[in-house]
């Protein structure tokens, strides 16, 4: 089966436009609050991805549960609506949305009242449901740790379309920093994505099959060489760090949004789950 063709729609078209003279993770940030406040958001599908409601349902083994008294922790970067950070509230996490934009989080906080408790995110038998905490500010930076409960790590920190949301130049950093607010028995879940169209497209979405996971978290803070195309060179890579993360399942769901199937009806993201060494 083939993956699907790489065509610019409309919504992509004008993406790739408007992020054309970002420079450096302030402009960054605020290109991607001006898209909230004009309300273009394509990106948003009104629930939380299947894949990750599936991984939380199915392999809990995957998932150890705390050392500490206290209730696990987890982060979602880029929340947007909150659609995934309601969810692992009804998984029993403290669950922490993180958003740059403040028109984003009055979202969140909208969705919280209309949706919390209900359907698919209600609260799991035989489970404490967690508490919800919207956060603003910058991923790369720590001034929103002030208002995270006990130390500033997390149990799970779960990336779908953040990283493809990011400029190249930004992994090292991105790697980095899941590394350092990984709790020591901590989970990092990424629901991989786009991983069928070519780096030479540009982004966003930028293109993420699942070896720029895998390099990139194996070596946190390290730039990595890629070509004039935009492929990684994974012949000069080199060995992974011993800091790096460790991946310890790599899937294809059995389901995700629809954005994430091919013209035949096949699954393209991939589920990938890391931790500490």
């Amino acid at each position: 089966m083939s993956n699907p063709p790489d065509q610019p729609t409309d919504a992509r078209a004008r993406l790739l436009t408007h992020f054309q003279t970002a420079r450096g993770t302030t402009e960054h940030g605020q290109k991607w609050d001006d898209l909230w406040k004009e309300g273009f958001v394509p990106w948003d599908k009104g629930i939380p991805n299947p894949a990750l409601v599936d991984l939380l349902t199915e392999r809990q083994d995957l998932f150890p549960p705390s050392l500490k008294a206290s209730r696990r922790k987890a982060l979602v970067p880029g929340c947007g609506k909150g659609y995934d950070v309601l969810l692992l509230s009804a998984f029993g996490y403290d669950a922490y949305g993180l958003e740059i934009s403040s028109k984003a989080l009055e979202a969140a906080r909208q969705n919280e009242k209309e949706m919390d408790g209900k359907g698919v995110y209600e609260t799991r038998e035989g489970v404490e449901k967690g508490s919800v905490t919207w956060l603003s500010g910058d991923f790369f930076a720590d001034d929103f740790l002030k208002d995270v409960k006990g130390e500033g790590s997390f149990d799970l920190i779960y990336d779908y379309t953040f990283l493809s949301a990011l400029p190249p130049v930004m992994r090292p950093a991105w790697s980095k920093r899941f590394v350092e607010l990984l709790a020591p028995e901590g989970r990092v879940v990424c629901i991989e994505f786009p991983t069928y169209k070519p780096a030479s497209t540009g982004g966003p979405p930028w293109a993420l099959p699942p070896k720029i996971y895998l390099a990139h978290l194996s070596r946190p803070g390290v730039e990595l060489p890629y070509g004039e195309d935009g492929e990684l060179l994974e012949s000069k890579l080199g060995e992974p760090s011993k800091i790096g993360l460790q991946r310890i399942e790599h899937f294809q769901p059995k389901r995700t949004h629809q954005i994430g199937y091919n013209a035949e009806g096949k699954v393209t993201d991939w589920v990938s789950v890391w931790r500490h060494p």
